[in-house]
C-alpha cells in the first residue's frame, strides 16, 4: 500500500496505471466504506482511496472541527484490504487553484438537504471535481446512503470527465440503521434511537405501499417521530429516484430524511 501525500506523487505513482478505481472518503471508515472499496478492487485493476476532510462542504464550523478523526485506525483498515493507493492531501494541495466559474445547483436541485445546508452541495460539486482531475480515475464508487449527493456527482462528473460514477447499496447494520462515519459521535442511547428511526421507517415505507393520502400521512409520521424520539427534522419526504422530484407514491420512490439527535445530523433514505 502506498502512501501519496503531494499531487506530485499522484502523478509519478499513477502514470501507467489503468482503469484505475477510486473511492472518496473523510475517513472514520466503517463497514459501508469497506464495501465501496471491494466493489472498486472487484471491478478496476488497482484502487485508490482518499482521506480528505473537505472544509467547503460544511456549513457549520463546529460541526468540521467536531467531524470524526481516527487516520491510524482507517490506514490498519486500508492496508488490511490491500488498497494499492491512499492520497491524503492537505487543504492547500486540492485548492491550489481558483476555480473558472462559480458552481450553481439549478433551482430543481435545490431540495432536501440542498435546501437545508446552504453551500453544501457547491463544496462536494467543487472538490469532487478537483480530485478527479487531480487523480484521473475510471470509476468512481459511491454510496446511496448520501442519494441526493450521489445523483448531483454523477450528473457534474460523468457530463465533463470520461469517469463513470458506481452506484453502491447502502450498509447496514443488523439492525437496519445506515452505516455512517457520524454514528461515531452519538452515545449508546442515542445509537438505539436512531435505530429505532430507520426500524420504523422501513416499516412505514411498506405501509405507504398500499395507502393513498401519503401527503397527511407523512405529515402524521413526523408529528410522531418527534414526539417518540424528541427529534428535531429538517425534512421526511418522498422523492422519485431518478430525478428527486416529489412523489405521492411508493413507487419508483423512495422515503428520505433528514434529523438530528441532539447536535448531531443524520441522514437516511428507504
Amino acid at each position: 500500500m502506498k502512501i501519496l501525500i503531494k499531487n506530485k506523487d499522484i502523478n509519478e505513482a499513477l502514470i501507467k496505471v489503468s482503469n484505475l478505481g477510486f473511492v472518496p472518503t473523510m475517513g472514520s471508515l466503517h463497514k459501508g466504506h469497506e464495501f465501496l472499496i471491494k466493489q472498486s478492487k472487484k471491478k478496476c485493476n488497482q484502487t485508490l482511496v482518499s482521506i480528505f476532510i473537505n472544509p467547503t462542504q460544511f456549513n457549520n464550523k463546529k460541526d468540521y472541527l467536531s467531524y470524526p478523526k481516527n487516520l491510524k485506525k482507517d490506514l490498519n483498515i486500508l492496508k488490511k484490504l490491500k488498497v494499492n493507493y491512499v492520497y491524503i492531501p492537505n487543504k492547500k494541495d486540492i485548492y491550489s487553484s481558483k476555480r473558472k466559474g462559480a458552481i450553481v445547483l439549478k433551482k430543481e436541485n435545490r431540495v432536501l438537504c440542498a435546501k437545508f445546508r446552504k453551500g453544501h452541495f457547491e463544496g462536494v460539486i467543487d472538490v469532487m471535481d478537483r480530485l478527479t482531475n487531480i487523480i484521473k480515475p475510471n470509476k468512481i464508487f459511491m454510496g446511496e446512503k448520501d442519494y441526493q449527493q450521489l445523483l448531483l456527482v454523477k450528473k457534474f462528473i460523468e457530463k465533463k470527465y470520461k469517469t463513470k460514477i458506481v452506484s453502491c447499496k447502502t450498509i447496514r447494520n443488523k439492525e437496519k440503521l445506515a452505516l455512517s462515519s457520524r454514528n461515531q459521535l452519538l452515545n449508546k442511547q442515542d445509537l438505539i434511537k436512531a435505530t429505532k428511526i430507520a426500524k420504523e421507517l422501513f416499516h412505514f415505507k411498506i405501509f405507504l405501499k398500499k395507502r393513498k393520502k401519503i401527503k397527511s400521512l407523512l405529515q402524521k409520521k413526523i408529528v410522531s417521530l418527534k414526539k417518540n424520539f424528541n427529534v428535531k427534522i429538517d425534512y421526511l419526504e418522498i422523492r422519485k429516484k431518478n430525478n428527486l422530484k416529489s412523489s405521492l407514491s411508493i413507487k419508483n420512490s423512495k422515503i428520505f430524511i433528514a434529523y438530528f439527535i441532539d447536535k448531531v445530523r443524520l441522514i437516511d433514505n428507504f
